[in-house]
């Protein structure tokens, strides 16, 4: 939501934005909010230790609603599919707030897969006025569901405005890697995953390292108590394994760019790693993003330890489908998001001289 964030005080006039966090994961909010230069201000800080999503709601609920009460907004911009999402939404609702939802219409079609994340979005745009859909399949999803087409913009992804704002500023990473190893990163969180399935992707991360000489896996391990214990006592003490805490933004797109592979459960990453010529990997069994897999930048493989382990042997071996993948256009966004949502409120809002802005189509010069 950043460069939305800073699209909206970019244009001033008379649109006047206030940022409220909820602080759900405290050490990795601050971060991304000094690489922005983001102040919020509201802080909900309802950081619990190995909070669930029943908490997290109520929580949200609770502490948004006087914040609305006060400020009385004429609308809420929520983004994502985060359980801070849906709540949000729910409080704008009781309160008769309209509801701007930026990213919209992402669909596994599985209630239970991504959890609670596809809910969480199913919910928040069924409560939503405004849908900023980031490709055109997320917005035959919304009319599928009978989201009129009026209230869709197709915008792309403000996460890819967000990654050529860092990625254009940063550095060499300070997370060192060995000269001439061929670093693969490696992000996996999903609760879906906890338990059996994590298990077998470390183990398979395990065999990865044993298996190639010339690779080092970085995996920065989400804050979660049960994705620590899990990663740490498979991964852990690994000679070519760097098992870290998570990263800053910045750092971690300096990883990005300066690897050879992708492998992860997240969703956003599905987007942002295609941007940058990275193959991406996907730990689940389905994905809200299929337009990455049909243009062959992403292959999901589920977490499988033997398919895992084929399908980064195969990248890792095998020049012409690395090549496949890595050259593949990525079709998630050119990094004028965040100026179409801007243009698109302005025109809903009746501000002077604004006008509906021109859809992302990326045949017309998307991806990298």
């Amino acid at each position: 939501m950043a460069p939305v964030v800073a699209e909206l005080e970019r244009r001033g006039g008379s649109v006047e934005s206030r940022v409220c966090v909820t602080a759900q994961h405290r050490e990795m909010l601050d971060q991304v909010l000094e690489v922005f230069g983001m102040e919020p201000d509201h802080d909900l800080g309802v950081m619990t230790e190995d909070q669930s999503p029943r908490g997290v709601t109520a929580a949200v609920l609770q502490g948004l609603d006087p914040i609305l009460s006060d400020l009385e907004p004429d609308l809420v911009l929520v983004h994502g599919d985060t359980t801070t999402t849906m709540a949000a939404s729910l409080a704008a609702f009781y309160r008769r707030v309209p509801v701007a939802h930026v990213e919209a219409g992402l669909r596994t079609h599985d209630r239970y897969s991504p959890f609670p994340e596809e809910m969480n979005r199913v919910v928040t745009d069924a409560l939503s006025t405004y849908h900023f859909a980031p490709t055109r399949r997320s917005r035959e999803n919304l009319m599928r569901e009978g989201v009129s087409p009026d209230s869709i913009t197709v915008t792309g992804n403000t996460v890819i405005d967000a990654l050529r704002d860092v990625a254009g500023r940063s550095g060499r990473p300070e997370t060192r890697v060995p000269e001439g190893k061929r670093l693969v990163l490696v992000t996996a969180h999903r609760r879906e995953n906890f338990g059996r399935p994590l298990e077998d992707i470390c183990l398979a991360l395990r065999d990865v390292a044993e298996r190639f000489d010339d690779v080092v896996l970085v995996y920065p391990v989400h804050l979660n108590p049960n994705v620590q214990r899990t990663a740490r006592s498979i991964l852990g003490g690994h000679r070519r394994i760097i098992l870290t805490d998570p990263l800053p933004y910045m750092e971690f797109v300096r990883l990005l760019k300066t690897s050879y592979l992708v492998v992860t459960d997240s969703g956003g990453l599905q987007e942002e790693a295609p941007s940058l010529g990275k193959p991406v990997l996907v730990l689940r069994h389905e994905t809200e993003r299929p337009e990455a897999v049909e243009a062959g930048t992403v292959r999901v493989v589920g977490t499988d330890r033997e398919t895992i382990v084929f399908e980064c042997a195969r990248l890792l071996t095998d020049e012409a489908a690395y090549r496949d993948m890595a050259e593949a256009v990525n079709p998630y966004g050119d990094g004028l998001a965040s100026g179409r949502i801007v243009d698109a409120l302005l025109a809903s809002f009746g501000e002077p001289g604004a006008r509906k802005p021109v859809e992302f189509d990326p045949t017309r010069g998307g991806g990298r």
